[in-house]
């Protein structure tokens, strides 16, 4: 029976799937189906806690996670670090332009002070990734979160992190168990992508 399992397990796993049938489409469903999960768990966690468990920059992570899981993009150190510095640079714009105690920008008008302070997010989340050879680009939509007061307070950006990495947890899990070498905490520049590349039509 063990044996059984194991056999139908290692059919079902996503480099034996796309040797048999179109990448595109199992791609669009590895990615499509994880995504649900991932999110589904993430804003159950969110339901049962009453916390920003789920926020808009968790999504296009997700999409990394499970479309080009072997992307340094999508590495766990790339999105942890990422997202804290998205993080950390929007507090710290909201700092800048004291704006720590102000209402959301969607609850109001849009001011001078918080324009700033979502472009200084911005630049620093930016720079900051490149110069740690850490690019996420969800993280962009991260520090804009942050600067334009959706989440603001010391305790929710706590949470957005371990968001981040309980995301990034379900990430490691699926992949490894669909078979794709989904790297532990960085990819290594010999990693070897056991994913298919992008359609032509798809590639920038």
């Amino acid at each position: 029976m063990a044996a059984i399992i194991w056999g139908l397990t290692r059919r079902l796993r996503i480099p034996t799937l796309t040797k048999r049938y179109d990448n595109t489409t199992i791609m669009g469903l590895f990615a499509g189906i994880n995504g649900l999960i991932a999110i589904a768990v993430m804003s159950a966690v969110a339901w049962a806690t009453d916390q920003p468990f789920i926020f808009p920059s968790l999504g296009p992570t997700a999409f990394l996670l499970f479309y080009t899981p072997t992307n340094p993009a999508a590495s766990p150190r790339n999105t942890i670090i990422g997202h804290a510095v998205g993080a950390g640079a929007g507090y710290l714009a909201l700092v800048i332009f004291d704006l720590t105690n102000d209402p959301p920008a969607l609850a109001t008008q849009v001011t001078g002070g918080r324009v700033g302070a979502a472009a200084v997010s911005l630049a620093l989340t930016s720079a900051a990734m490149v110069w740690l050879k850490a690019p996420h680009p969800p993280a962009g939509a991260t520090t804009l979160i942050v600067s334009l007061g959706i989440l603001r307070d010391l305790d929710q950006l706590a949470i957005l992190m371990l968001a981040v990495v309980l995301l990034t947890a379900q990430g490691l899990v699926i992949n490894r168990l669909a078979g794709i070498d989904y790297p532990i905490w960085r990819t290594t520049p010999n990693t070897t992508p056991t994913t298919p590349a992008p359609p032509a039509g798809e590639r920038p």
